[in-house]
């Protein structure tokens, strides 16, 4: 009898090929530190517009949920972005297949879909995803966001952005607080 789930075609069987699905449809530990972040947050914002200058502040909120039984985190931001309202929807995942953290980002200046993909650090509590973004005044850019979860009641996003001259610099960084 075939136990790795091949056929003689060295094709996978119907069988094994559910049961593949099913493992990696089956939420887990990156999931649950996911979960971690669901709930109703208050936000501080510190947005940098231009190198060497001060960051302009603001304050939100964020309403966040698991979806699709545990396997998706879903944000539904509200603020101010650069003295403006502003609102965004996120969804970030672990894909069990690839092993990356992946992230969509849709909001009210614009009308793209940010894809962003990344790792877990060694402490479990950071998620580091990188994006390309064709900005339409300095062109292509990488930008790099960093989640670190502080504690039950505290985590904290960075945005870095790197244009074509390599050079890194940081655009926003948010405090989210757990509203009790």
């Amino acid at each position: 009898m075939e136990t790795s789930g091949k056929n003689q075609n060295g094709k996978m069987d119907r069988d094994a090929m559910m049961n593949l699905y099913k493992k990696l449809g089956t939420p887990g530990v990156p999931h649950r530190l996911l979960a971690s972040m669901a709930g109703s947050w208050s936000t501080k914002i510190r947005n940098w517009c231009e190198p060497g200058k001060p960051p302009r502040e603001s304050s939100g909120s964020s309403e966040q949920k698991m979806i699709l039984d545990g396997r998706f985190l879903q944000q539904e931001f509200t603020g101010e972005m650069m003295g403006s309202p502003f609102t965004g929807i996120g969804v970030t995942g672990y894909d069990n297949h690839t092993q990356k953290y992946v992230s969509t980002w849709i909001d009210s200046m614009s009308t793209a879909i940010l894809y962003f993909e990344g790792t877990a650090g060694s402490d479990g509590k950071t998620i580091t995803q990188e994006a390309c973004y064709d900005n339409p005044v300095k062109g292509p850019m990488k930008w790099r966001s960093v989640t670190r979860i502080v504690d039950d009641h505290t985590h904290f996003f960075e945005m870095y952005s790197t244009d074509t001259s390599g050079r890194e610099e940081k655009m926003m960084e948010i405090t989210y607080s757990r509203r009790r």
